[in-house]
């Protein structure tokens, strides 16, 4: 034959610049992303949930760290428990710049006829808002909703009292002595988040209408705020902490706590780390569950690739080049899902903004977080590598004859030390990066050994189940047969679906029993060993007064009372607290003012464990009593000094015994209980509770309730039933919260679910194939799988039922501190609900697969 050759086109420079590898890698890429579309989806899944978080989070603390001067209210706050300023301290303050102060507290309003409720009142002077808007329907100025008018204070008033009393807009109301005129409702409070959360509506009104309502008494518990706004020169970082640090030198007795505006809610900013550990980890449960899918995909990628592996290695490709090119592969693959789910975290903030910012009760600044979204790449990337390594490492030293043998005989074998060396390192870094950008490593370090060991356990069940199915009778009819050999024979769907299946399961079976546990504890458990009402701020000049009225309201009731003052811990066994380090479960008793009383004899509800209990008449040097468990974590011990700051003064006690409290009764019970003369002839007001023996009925609650409210307008009642209500919608929130970041997990889990059965296609179609022409029919093929794939679903459920029971006791009695009983109802629809999805997806791929015609397969076979 004769003819020209053509000229040889020369490669594109760009190309030819571009590594061997990396040009084959995109070359065969260039046949699209079949057979990777749970890989992509796994991977993305798990990093956008990750970046999601992580941004939303930064936008959180970034709206808090701007707005800081309007929820604080000012550049600086002052904070004093029972009582105000002295005038050495307003003096210290008033140095320091503009002023505002603000008093809260609870408070009873009366509507005559139509009942009472509980407030969250809070007083405010000419200044108020000194920052942001005070926005209220309808909108008036400050001066015109507070002025005094025809014998009436203004208020504003929380929508929710409105709707409760049946009241509206320009009614009056009773509060304490005054008269209230309901002038407006409010929309949105400039400095709710600095307010914490309260027992009951807010009620705005001002500080001539405080003092008229009666309520400020010597022990009332009124929070004083001074909101202090300095001036220029001071508004700096250093300058603020120089303000503070010269407050804690000059008056070291003051006993305030003290805030500022780069940091103005501490315990709101703590919560929300935590909460983006608890969603982090739930990401990265996801993504480990979607590493699983990872493992399934790659591991079908290099079946279908077994030619191409063939061929390069039949040409002497050296079997470290080609796993590198098919590893090149995987991480572009990954890239491509790792850079979907790093958008979709980025953009959350600003979608959220956009649609609800307006919406929501804290500010919100929507930023591009890169070094969150950084370590939500090193999380894709990381776990891609983890999963992808093992399964292309394999292929390394496998012949070019065994890898077309592999079609029916796969060769088991480890990869080369280099493979179980870089999957140590991917490894470790993954741990490492999990436990360093953790809020609280220790959780980290227990959710690290809580996967790997999740992860080995389904192993061993994986390989149990094989074992034993090995070692079972063969069974005469054909289709239990096929099932049991489908089992455990090699390349066997077994370990994938038991792992993928048992994680989804255990998930379902931990929650379930959570939440069954805390609906029984607030809906069956506590309502019978708690009292009915809680009267607070009794004054006590009319203690014993209120108490007489309660048993002429209550006779057949329960009637306990104590005295009450808030104190603020200073130094634990001569340590100053700020530099104890607390366990989380009981760092809150370190935080902010605490509720103590003194008393003569052990309260109801608790026991002494440790030391002996005061004399009657003691007259000694000032003794407590402490709740054993948290002395036990703030490593004190009897015999230990403690001191409070109490009314401003610091007052030192010795611990004299410990105590067990069972806090769940809720019954009148105080971490820290002195000895009567340590506060003698201070102040205080007391708490009363009320307690039916066999419950009360709803007609009785609310005679008390209006009784109470008319006669004694300065004491503030709590119904126990409508507190527990109020507590039962927050946690029933909190566990559909929880519910709908674990669907994150349960997604992974049902995409893994479908890749480990997507991933035995090929198997599956060689058996229809062969079956088929040796004249199975569809019908006995189809249970043979709904067999075994019921068979395995059995498994799953049983592993994730035991799994799981153990998970949810050690949450319920270890983290939660409640006591645990097992209700497997919700558990067991759960795994059943698994079991039938399981068989279904399972169903309907072998289906497709039955549909097809052997001959076109029996030719290339």
């Amino acid at each position: 034959m004769h003819g020209t050759l053509s000229t040889p086109q020369r490669r594109p420079a760009s190309d030819s610049k571009m590594p061997l590898i990396l040009r084959l890698a995109f070359r065969e890429l260039r046949g699209g992303l079949k057979g990777f579309g749970i890989f992509l989806a796994c991977i993305a899944l798990g990093v956008a949930a990750i970046a999601s978080v992580s941004s939303l989070s930064r936008a959180l603390t970034e709206g808090i760290s701007r707005e800081g001067r309007r929820i604080l209210g000012g550049d600086m706050a002052f904070s004093l428990i029972q009582r105000e300023a002295s005038a050495p301290e307003r003096a210290f303050l008033d140095s320091k710049g503009q002023v505002n102060v603000v008093a809260s507290m609870r408070a009873m309003v009366v509507a005559g006829e139509k009942g009472s409720g509980l407030v969250e009142m809070k007083a405010v002077d000419g200044g108020y808002p000194n920052v942001g808007t005070l926005e209220t329907a309808p909108q008036m100025l400050p001066a015109d909703l507070f002025a005094e008018r025809n014998g009436a204070y203004g208020a504003v008033v929380d929508p929710a009292l409105l709707a409760r009393l049946d009241l509206k807009v320009g009614d009056r109301v009773t509060v304490g002595g005054a008269n209230v005129e309901l002038r407006a409702s409010l929309v949105t409070e400039p400095d709710q988040i600095a307010d914490g959360i309260g027992f009951g509506p807010r009620l705005l009104i001002s500080q001539d209408a405080l003092q008229a309502t009666g309520l400020v008494q010597p022990g009332s518990l009124v929070r004083w705020t001074y909101r202090l706004t300095v001036p220029q020169n001071l508004n700096t970082e250093e300058g603020l902490a120089q303000v503070e640090a010269e407050a804690g030198r000059v008056l070291p007795e003051a006993g305030w706590r003290i805030r500022n505006r780069l940091n103005a809610d501490p315990r709101f900013a703590k919560n929300i780390e935590r909460f983006t550990q608890f969603l982090t980890l739930v990401g990265l449960t996801a993504l480990l569950v979607g590493g699983v899918g990872v493992a399934n995909a790659v591991r079908g990628f290099v079946d279908r690739k077994r030619a191409s592996i063939a061929t390069l290695k039949s040409l002497g490709a050296p079997g470290g080049q080609v796993v590198l090119l098919y590893l090149t592969q995987v991480m572009l693959i990954a890239a491509l899902g790792i850079g979907i789910g790093l958008m979709v975290g980025a953009a959350l903030p600003f979608v959220i903004t956009g649609a609800f910012g307006h919406l929501l009760p804290i500010p919100i600044q929507p930023v591009i977080a890169f070094a969150e979204l950084g370590i939500a790449l090193l999380y894709g990337v990381l776990t891609a590598l983890v999963f992808a390594i093992a399964p292309l490492g394999r292929a390394h030293d496998v012949p070019v004859s065994g890898l077309f043998r592999d079609q029916i005989d796969p060769e088991r074998r480890w990869p080369r030390k280099r493979y179980l060396t870089a999957l140590g390192v991917s490894v470790m870094s993954l741990v490492s990066l999990a436990v360093v950008a953790a809020y609280d490593q220790r959780i980290a370090l227990m959710f690290v050994a809580a996967a790997a060991g999740s992860f080995l356990l389904l192993r061993i069940v994986a390989m149990g189940i094989m074992a034993l199915a090995r070692r079972l009778p063969r069974p005469r009819r054909t289709a239990p047969r096929l099932a049991l050999a489908n089992i455990h024979r090699p390349g066997a769907l077994t370990p994938s679906l038991v792992l993928s299946l048992g994680l989804g399961i255990t998930l379902l079976v931990t929650l379930s029993l959570i939440d069954s546990n805390l609906t029984k504890q607030l809906t069956q458990s506590l309502p019978q060993q708690a009292p009915s009402f809680f009267f607070l701020d009794i004054p006590n000049q009319q203690a014993d007064a209120f108490e007489g009225f309660l048993k002429q309201q209550a006779g057949d009731a329960q009637i306990e009372r104590v005295p009450m003052m808030r104190g603020r811990l200073v130094t634990l066994g001569g340590r100053p607290v700020s530099e104890v380090r607390a366990p989380e479960d009981i760092s809150w008793v370190l935080e902010g003012d605490r509720g103590i009383t003194y008393a003569k004899t052990p309260p109801e509800g608790s026991k002494l464990v440790q030391g002996e209990w005061w004399p009657e008449d003691y007259r000694g040097k000032p003794l407590v009593s402490f709740d054993g468990k948290i002395a036990e974590g703030l490593g004190l011990k009897i015999g230990d000094d403690i001191t409070v700051n109490v009314l401003g003064r610091n007052i030192t006690a010795t611990i004299a015994n410990l105590r067990e409290i069972e806090w769940r009764s809720l019954g009148i019970n105080f971490v820290m209980v002195f000895s009567p003369n340590t506060f003698a002839g201070a102040p205080h007001t007391h708490l009363a509770t009320v307690t039916f023996p066999n419950g009360s009925d709803a007609a009785t609650d609310a005679k008390i309730l209006r009784n109470s409210g008319l006669t004694y307008p300065m004491v503030s009642s709590v119904r126990v039933k409508d507190a527990l209500e109020a507590v039962n919608d927050v946690v029933s929130q909190l566990v559909m919260a929880i519910r709908g970041a674990s669907s994150i997990a349960l997604i992974a889990s049902l995409l893994v679910l479908a890749g480990a059965l997507a991933a035995g296609h090929r198997a599956r179609l060689y058996d229809a194939v062969v079956l088929k022409t040796l004249g199975a029919t569809r019908t006995r093929l189809l249970s043979a799988y709904a067999l075994e794939y019921g068979l395995l679903g059995l498994a799953s459920a049983v592993f994730g039922l035991l799994a799981g029971g153990v998970a949810s006791y050690f949450i319920v009695t270890r983290l939660m501190n409640l006591s645990f009983s097992l209700d497997l109802s919700g558990a067991l629809v759960a795994c059943a609900l698994a079991v039938l999805v399981t068989v279904g997806l399972g169903l309907m791929g072998t289906w497709r697969i039955l549909s097809q015609k052997p001959a076109q397969y029996l030719r290339n076979l």
